[in-house]
């Protein structure tokens, strides 16, 4: 399916929870947004802070992408860096995360990159559950 976006149309999921959200038909708590993005809270938080970015366009993993999605995968990661700065978790230091495929922790088909900190985070392979510290 097309959503208009300005201009532009991009292509969403209906069934996808984060197409819902770029389109506003569920709520999220955002902390940015351009043409290409969207950057939120997630809602099931594992560090004090734990937000999730994503492209507005549809894509559910990083396979489907090809050369044509460089730029929209390198601005991601760049404004991820800017949200840590904007939640002032630079400083101390933050984790970008992106979970590929069911054994790797992704629950959703739609490709984000989680950014969090805000505490000291525990080494990759143990869990927290975001309470601590």
């Amino acid at each position: 399916m097309l959503q208009d976006v300005g201009d532009e149309q991009q292509a969403v999921e209906p069934g996808c929870v984060f197409c819902r959200i770029v389109t506003g038909s569920l709520p999220s708590r955002k902390v940015y947004e351009d043409e290409q993005v969207l950057a939120f809270h997630d809602v099931t938080p594992v560090a004090k802070v734990h937000v999730l970015v994503i492209p507005k366009e549809h894509v559910t993993r990083l396979e489907e992408a090809d050369e044509a999605d460089d730029a929209m995968l390198g601005h991601i990661v760049r404004i991820a860096s800017q949200v840590a700065g904007k939640l002032g978790i630079s400083d101390g230091g933050y984790r970008l995360a992106i979970n590929q495929g069911a054994d790797a922790g992704q629950v959703l088909d739609h490709l984000h990159v989680h950014v969090m900190g805000g505490q000291v985070l525990y080494p990759l392979g143990e869990t927290s559950t975001g309470t601590e510290g």
